[in-house]
């Protein structure tokens, strides 16, 4: 079983911690989120959990029955999970399921770059500046003629950078807010500002029990009754006179 949760990256700052070291953190939106749907393997094959974030007003028709009652929501995403009968939909899962110290995996979309040359997108040193190379300097060189007459799939060549799927493994957490759902993780992690990311750990999601008050089991307050108001002395002596 994993903890997971959906959140949008806000920005990097840093953080000062008590033995003096200065620690580069970002800084997550994490959650509120809610089980929207939860499947199993006997209906569907596997097991996993849908959760729901950030409430938008306009979804296509079949979200909205999809969602049920549950609200309408931007983004769903699937996580699957061992078989767990824990879990059930409408539930929140909130940043308090992390902890400090916490090693976490991060999944987002890296910025994208455009076009670019060998030498940006897969570090390539470039040719001399001198004996004869003149305009060539980022130039990618040989493709390989010596081998077969084309150029074999996957050579490293100029193309659109950036805007894919990456993942960054044990991430430490350095601090949760649980108050405002915000969580400080130390380094780096994959996308622009307010881009949607993943967190995932290893843990179990536990849930607090809140016991409901049934209000027939109220006790209704009976209404106070009317105590006689007493006369004072003067009002007493004019009603004798």
């Amino acid at each position: 079983m994993s903890k997971f949760l959906i959140g949008k990256k806000v920005e990097m700052t840093q953080k000062f911690m008590t033995d003096g070291r200065v620690v580069p953190v970002t800084k997550i939106l994490a959650g509120p989120c809610f089980i929207v749907h939860v499947k199993n393997r006997q209906k569907d094959g596997y097991d996993a959990v849908q959760l729901g974030f950030e409430s938008t007003k306009k979804i296509t028709e079949p979200i909205r029955g999809h969602l049920k009652n549950l609200g309408p929501f931007r983004f769903l995403k699937e996580f699957k999970i061992e078989k767990n009968t824990n879990l059930t939909a409408g539930q929140e899962i909130k940043a308090d399921i992390f902890k400090e110290k916490e090693k976490v995996k991060v999944t987002g979309i890296s910025k994208g770059k455009g076009f670019q040359g060998v030498v940006k997108r897969w570090g390539f040193s470039g040719q001399p500046k001198t004996h004869g190379h003149k305009d060539q300097s980022r130039m990618p060189g040989s493709l390989g003629a010596g081998g077969e007459q084309h150029v074999k799939k996957g050579k490293k060549m100029a193309g659109r950078t950036g805007g894919e799927k990456v993942t960054v493994l044990n991430l430490e957490v350095v601090e949760v807010d649980e108050k405002n759902n915000f969580i400080y993780i130390k380094g780096a992690v994959p996308g622009r500002r307010m881009s949607l990311l993943l967190l995932q750990a290893p843990g179990e999601i536990t849930f607090e029990k809140k016991e409901r008050q049934d209000e027939s089991k109220e006790k209704t307050k009976e209404p106070a009754k009317e105590q006689p108001v007493k006369e004072s002395n003067a009002v007493s002596d004019q009603n004798q006179k």
